[in-house]
């Protein structure tokens, strides 16, 4: 999902079309729809909705299906500890109602340019500011969060290289541990450089 996620893809299709700010609130109505319809039958038609919307988006079907590959075998792993937990009414529930949001989220972010999402987010929260809400640093917060997603996936993927090339590829410490270790030290270092722009200062 690393070469999806946060990456706009040009083309004319009416999502493209619409404006990022309309477009944020229906995605935002969509995840309150997926979590507030409770049930499996309700969880599939969703999904199904959602594929239908990345149809309508024109996402191509073989690299989602291919980046989607990491995401869909921890999926699967949540699916068989629901199912042994709770049923396997609950465990498509909750594996539909998130791939439901997540194929949307990618269908967002494949018709939206990061630019006209940040442009939005900053005019939507404008009125805030007199609440001491800074639009700038919330916009530059959603910018940081979607670009370090594909990084983060890159290192879990070659974590998981890694590990397989060791032959530990079995092991939970030996993928958890370096993860972590690099996703905090990268996060360390995005903050070390925006504070030294004086982007951390009051």
């Amino acid at each position: 999902m690393s070469d999806l996620i946060g990456r706009y893809l040009p083309g004319d299709s009416l999502l493209h079309r619409i404006p990022a700010g309309p477009k944020i609130a229906l995605v935002a109505a969509w995840s309150v729809l997926v979590v507030a319809t409770p049930g499996w039958r309700a969880a599939t038609a969703c999904l199904a909705g959602a594929v239908g919307i990345a149809v309508w988006a024109r996402l191509p079907a073989g690299r989602t299906a291919r980046s989607m590959r990491g995401l869909l075998i921890m999926l699967t792993i949540v699916a068989g500890f629901q199912t042994w937990q709770r049923g396997w009414p609950v465990a498509v529930s909750v594996v539909a109602d998130l791939l439901a949001m997540i194929v949307v989220a990618l269908a967002f972010t494949a018709t939206t340019r990061i630019d006209a999402v940040l442009s939005a987010i900053e005019r939507g929260l404008e009125p805030f500011r007199r609440f001491g809400v800074r639009p700038e640093r919330m916009a530059l917060a959603f910018s940081l969060t979607l670009g370090a997603l594909p990084r983060i996936l890159q290192v879990a993927q070659e974590t998981r290289d890694a590990a397989r090339a060791r032959g530990l590829e079995r092991s939970p410490r030996a993928l958890l541990v370096p993860l972590a270790i690099r996703t905090v030290a990268g996060a360390l270092e995005t903050g070390d450089a925006l504070q030294a722009r004086g982007l951390g200062d009051d």
